[in-house]
């Protein structure tokens, strides 16, 4: 029988949430690695039983693991992430020069046609891959080797590349997002980048053409049309049609333009979700109350969805990876807040209920469809 997994990582350990296709009655696991921050866990499109995990803790530093169960179990892996080259010191929040240094992943991203090789997007931002289902993590080194690297700065969770996006029509072709440099593309498996930055503006940068400088939060696309991207970032929805090479603002009447996360509908392909957040100084959802926005015309218009979610008195927020769609015929959309809810349309946004609350706070939802 059909079902889903989903893949929660907070502030205090991982949780694992598991229902059949009907996605109404969910069984929730015992806490994973609990007392540890988890940024993220992602099972493999190709073998539903893996998943990789990103825990840290202040006495371990980062310990990746991995799952061949299901995430009902998991073992350390491979946690040697060596940079290589100097591309020359950042600017960092003090406006000192600073130098590369690891200190945790953000993001894991399996292949989609090999479960054994997978990326890791990490802080200070650099792109790794390991072909040995994370037993080593070797960098790619071309992005931080691309001309502009000196220039990046940190965003406010620090100089982090959180977001790798794998072409499903071209094993050759992948995206990246680096906060606060802007969003990146390789043509090649990521031996080489350039920065697909053209139309996005951002205060604070004098030349508002500069190929980087820019905080983007989120970048999605739909297997079906791939030259399509979306992108949240700090202040404006935008949306590209050749694959990164120019950008347009489709916030559209959203009652903010700011936000974190962004993702598409498994089916449908101009259906767009997005969480609107009041502002950069204030993380929380317009007038207190939770909605999730759905665009069904890529763009442009937005329509707020609220059943079953808190309209007065909710001052939660959804981080970046923390919305997640399913395969299912009936394509269900999750997401997590700060607050520790968890929550599940099973159609497609028209309406929500907690899967679980009282959770720490949620970093990341991810879901396989089994």
């Amino acid at each position: 029988m059909a079902g889903v997994r989903v893949l929660v990582g907070t502030r205090k350990g991982a949780f694992v949430l598991t229902s059949d296709e009907r996605r109404q009655d969910w069984q929730v696991s015992e806490p994973l690695f609990g007392g540890w921050e988890v940024m993220h866990l992602k099972g493999s499109p190709t073998n539903p039983d893996r998943v990789y995990a990103a825990p840290s803790g202040g006495w371990f530093g980062q310990v990746v693991q991995r799952s061949d169960d299901g995430g009902r179990t998991f073992s350390p892996v491979g946690n040697d992430f060596r940079y290589q080259g100097d591309p020359g010191p950042y600017q960092g929040h003090d406006g000192l020069p600073h130098p590369w240094a690891f200190s945790r992943v953000w993001h894991l991203e399996p292949s989609l046609t090999d479960p054994d090789t997978v990326y890791a997007g990490v802080e200070d931002a650099a792109l790794f891959r390991s072909t040995d289902a994370g037993a080593s993590w070797q960098e790619l080194p071309g992005l931080r080797g691309h001309g502009s690297a000196s220039q990046w700065q940190p965003g406010a969770g620090g100089l982090c590349l959180h977001t790798i996006v794998l072409d499903p029509s071209d094993d050759q072709r992948m995206y990246t997002a680096v906060s606060a440099a802007g969003a990146f593309r390789s043509d090649d498996a990521g031996q080489s980048w350039r920065p697909i930055n053209k139309g996005l503006v951002s205060q604070g940068i004098p030349d508002e053409q500069a190929e980087v400088g820019h905080c983007v939060h989120k970048l999605a696309l739909h297997p079906a049309r791939p030259q399509t991207l979306f992108m949240q970032k700090h202040w404006d929805v935008m949306r590209s049609d050749d694959a990164g090479e120019s950008w347009h603002e489709v916030s559209g009447d959203l009652p903010s333009d700011f936000g974190f996360p962004i993702d598409v509908h498994a089916h449908e392909p101009d259906t767009v979700y997005v969480v609107p957040i009041t502002s950069d100084t204030f993380h929380v959802p317009p007038d207190g109350a939770l909605r999730v926005y759905r665009s069904r015309t890529g763009g442009g218009e937005w329509e707020p969805l609220t059943k079953g979610l808190p309209q007065e008195n909710c001052f939660v927020n959804v981080l970046r990876d923390a919305m997640a769609v399913d395969r299912l015929d009936s394509s269900g959309v999750y997401f997590g807040t700060t607050g520790g809810q968890v929550y599940c349309s099973p159609d497609g946004g028209d309406s929500w209920s907690a899967i679980v609350r009282d959770l720490p706070p949620v970093l990341s939802v991810e879901v396989q469809t089994l």
